[in-house]
């Protein structure tokens, strides 16, 4: 049985041209090869498995070799390239700082340097993981590194450039190696394993060169790690089962299950990938990567930035184009705030499985239809009635038709709250008027013919419905500002500040405001304070239209405004706060307690 020797061993580079990934770089060391422009020092920087060291040694392997071809490659047969393949070459050196970092260990170095090569034209220093070395190390190589002998060259390598010192970094020509793309892995593996006899799919070399991000080492260690578990016939599922990468299938199937509202099979789909013992973490990050892709696969001139295999990118495509674009961006958003929010989650899973719910509701969302509605006896949606409260009676279309109203008297009360309008959520649905005398003093419009309503609005129609109400300002809601005079408005104000009782901060502020009623351009206006700036904004931004639409139902005014001011400092009540000063206000208010204090010689303080 003859001795078995790694892949990442037995097929590392040994010329530029093997080198994978790494095409600038070596195309710069052979011209300065070429052109006699050899610096002392080298910096090689990079990730992990990339050919750092492996660059290092070809590059000291040219320079001595005595007959390198026209294209600046070793020739492989002088005694240079002989006596460095057989480990035997005394002008290549090679030293771990991992596991020689101290002092001691770079003057042994430095005393090394002051030998000449006894074959060859230089003495090549290979210092690998150069970052561990001490900053005594460190500060003991800076003169030998700036003026080494002519015939001296180091060739540092490190992964963690950040740590080196910066006299160390001015003294070097530093490269930075990049991760090896999808492609050239896949290249590489391809090649290596008809060498080896391998039957592998294409698939499987993606799957392959994905989980060694960029690393070739990495690459070729799970390749034989998938040769060792598969036999000489490697298939995509065994990879899968062999690496615990998740399936593509199930993206796949997922993303269907959200295009029809299958919450059901996203549920059990979800369910089954625990049970592989997949991270929850990593599904959700895999749906996140699976609409990225659909959406560079919908879009055209991106198929560079789509690293799958033909077969996937042809399914890919397919299914881009049925996601509308809408979807894909609302998907992704829902996605990142699910992975986001996944470690602060306490119930982790019904965080992925609301965020599941989510995705399934989003197609009907975005065109205003009603997700996940049960269909009713007489085949429309129905509509749920508040808990506690019966559901409106339908109105008849004839009513409309009828003999107009009487003309209400006129009122110097406040009027009722009137029925919600048509724009409000009808989850909430509100009485209407046993008595035309209810009204604010205007004969009612015709009613149009009410359907069924939806369960559900979509943004656009409550944006039409808002625009709508603010435009009929000018008409019923006018006459309504007219027929309620500033006192009661302001009566009505506690009504709106109980609305608010279980949100103390805003009832507390709410109750505490000064208010004063006028008009702006021809529109009731009711201003109320606040105590600071902050206040002010939170309310503009965030609840001043809501306590508009509130206020407006409690009025029976629909054209009336709200405004926030702040209330100036002095006149806002002193406060006292330093016990001294509650004693000083307790004295001036009650005669006894002052005369108790000059009794006893009470020190106060």
């Amino acid at each position: 049985m003859s001795e078995y020797i790694v892949s990442a061993r037995k097929y590392r580079p040994d010329s530029f041209d093997s080198l994978v990934g790494q095409e600038n770089i070596a195309r710069t060391l052979k011209n300065s090869i070429q052109r006699g422009q050899l610096a002392h020092a080298y910096l090689f920087c990079g990730p992990r498995g990339v050919g750092k060291t492996s660059t290092a040694r070809i590059f000291a392997k040219t320079i001595n070799c005595a007959d390198p071809g026209p294209d600046m490659e070793p020739c492989g047969k002088c005694e240079s390239c002989l006596s460095f393949a057989e480990g035997r070459s005394y002008c290549i050196h090679e030293l771990d700082a991992a596991s020689n970092n101290g002092v001691d260990d770079i003057k042994a170095l430095i005393d090394q340097v002051r030998i000449p090569p006894q074959t060859g034209k230089y003495s090549v220093y290979i210092i690998d993981e150069v970052h561990m070395l001490s900053s005594a190390a460190f500060n003991a190589f800076l003169k030998t590194l700036e003026e080494p002998p002519a015939y001296a060259i180091f060739i540092l390598a490190t992964t963690e450039k950040h740590k080196i010192l910066p006299t160390i970094l001015s003294r070097c020509q530093t490269y930075d190696f990049n991760r090896i793309s999808v492609e050239g892995i896949v290249g590489n593996l391809k090649s290596i394993a008809e060498k080896e006899g391998v039957d592998i799919d294409e698939e499987s070399l993606h799957v392959i060169a994905m989980k060694a991000d960029g690393a070739m080492r990495d690459a070729l260690t799970i390749f034989d790690q998938t040769v060792a578990f598969c036999g000489k016939e490697v298939r995509y599922e065994e990879v899968i089962r062999n690496l615990n990468v998740l399936d593509y299938e199930y993206s796949f199937r997922l993303t269907d299950a959200f295009l029809a509202g299958d919450y059901k099979t996203a549920f059990l789909t979800f369910d089954e990938i625990l049970s592989k013992g997949f991270n929850a973490l990593h599904f959700v990050s895999a749906l996140s990567s699976h609409f990225r892709d659909l959406l560079v696969s919908k879009t055209s001139g991106l198929d560079s930035l789509l690293d799958l295999p033909a077969s996937l990118k042809k399914r890919y495509a397919g299914q881009a184009a049925l996601c509308p674009l809408p979807f894909i961006y609302e998907a992704m958003n829902i996605t990142v705030q699910c992975e986001s929010a996944y470690r602060a989650s306490s119930n982790q899973r019904f965080l992925i499985e609301l965020t599941l719910m989510k995705l399934c509701a989003l197609p009907a969302r975005l065109s205003g239809k009603q997700a996940f509605a049960e269909p009713s006896v007489a085949g429309a949606p129905a509509m749920p009635a508040a808990p506690g409260k019966p559901a409106p009676a339908p109105q008849p279309e004839t009513a409309s038709a009828a003999a107009p109203a009487p003309q209400p008297e006129p009122v110097s009360a406040p009027a009722p709250p009137k029925p919600a309008p048509e724009t409000e959520v009808p989850s909430k649905p509100a009485a209407e008027p046993a008595e035309a005398g209810q009204d604010s003093g205007k004969t009612p419009a015709p009613r149009k013919p009410r359907g069924t309503r939806a369960t559900s609005m979509s943004l656009h129609s409550i944006m039409e419905n808002e625009t709508g109400a603010a435009a009929s300002v000018s008409g019923t809601g006018a006459g309504n500002a007219a027929a309620v005079s500033d006192e009661g408005l302001l009566a009505l104000w506690p009504e709106l500040v109980r609305m608010y009782a279980s949100r103390p901060r805003l009832s507390n502020t709410l109750t505490s405001a000064k208010l004063s009623a006028g008009q702006k351009d021809g529109v009731r206006v009711i201003t109320f304070t606040v105590l600071n700036a902050a206040q002010k904004e939170w309310i503009e931004t965030k609840m001043l239209h809501e306590l508009e639409g509130n206020f407006a139902r409690i009025s029976g005014v629909r054209g009336i405004r709200l405004a926030v001011d702040i209330e100036p400092e002095e006149d806002r009540p002193q406060v006292n706060y330093m016990p001294s000063e509650k004693l000083n206000d307790l004295m001036s208010k009650n005669d006894e307690v002052r005369n108790l204090v000059s009794d006893f010689g009470l020190d106060l303080k």
